[in-house]
């Protein structure tokens, strides 16, 4: 890899990060794809979604959690992250989530979530048959991006255009979008520095922000 031009091997990398970029969920397609969703499974999958795209976490850090991991109050959910993907000591970190108004709140959906189903302890998001029945065994990160595709499909959206990182990628691109600080959207995606955030913020307004824009 030494060999290859080091122009070469930059555009390969933001066309990489650009990708990435561009499977960013909106929430008005996150809306779209809650409708329609029935049944245990159904409300599995309006739990994952909300709760992943509120939380950022990645979907390997989304299908680990436990119930003991999970604190419910009256303002919100605490969740303690026990390890990460950038945390090999396994040190953890908290991730906090508001009660919001509104049917979509993530964590009302988890709650009816856990409640039908009577989870009361070990694996928040399981596998359920296809006859409803609720099995033991948690569900694995590539389930996630499985359950986001079909989700969008069910939706009348490109389901090619999602993968499990989308829900990480828009609630950074949402978030900005709306206003809030690179600080704290980095409190709740646990980046290190501003570095790659800002490089996904760029490139997701790259039309939106367009001087262009202030000129005409």
């Amino acid at each position: 890899i030494s060999m290859i031009p080091r122009e070469l091997r930059r555009c390969s990398n933001y066309l990489k990060l650009w990708r990435k970029v561009e499977l960013r969920l909106p929430k008005t397609d996150l809306l779209r794809m809650l409708k329609g969703l029935s049944g245990l499974q159904g409300m599995r999958d309006a739990a994952l979604l909300l709760l992943g795209f509120a939380s950022a976490m990645r979907r390997s850090e989304i299908v680990s959690l436990d119930v003991s991991d999970i604190e419910m109050t009256a303002q919100g959910m605490m969740i303690r992250l026990r390890r990460s993907k950038t945390d090999q000591e396994g040190n953890g970190r908290e991730i906090v989530i508001p009660r919001v108004r509104g049917r979509h709140c993530p964590i009302r959906a988890l709650e009816t979530w856990l409640n039908a189903a009577n989870i009361e302890d070990d694996a928040l998001f399981r596998r359920v048959t296809q006859y409803g029945e609720v099995m033991p065994q948690r569900l694995s990160a590539q389930s996630v991006a499985l359950i986001i595709k079909r989700c969008a499909a069910a939706a009348g959206l490109d389901s090619s255009l999602y993968s499990g990182h989308s829900l990480r990628a828009g609630f950074v691109t949402n978030a900005a979008r709306c206003g809030a600080s690179s600080i704290s959207i980095r409190g709740q995606t646990g980046h290190q520095s501003d570095a790659m955030l800002q490089r996904y913020i760029r490139l997701s307004q790259r039309f939106s922000e367009h001087p262009l824009l202030k000129i005409w």
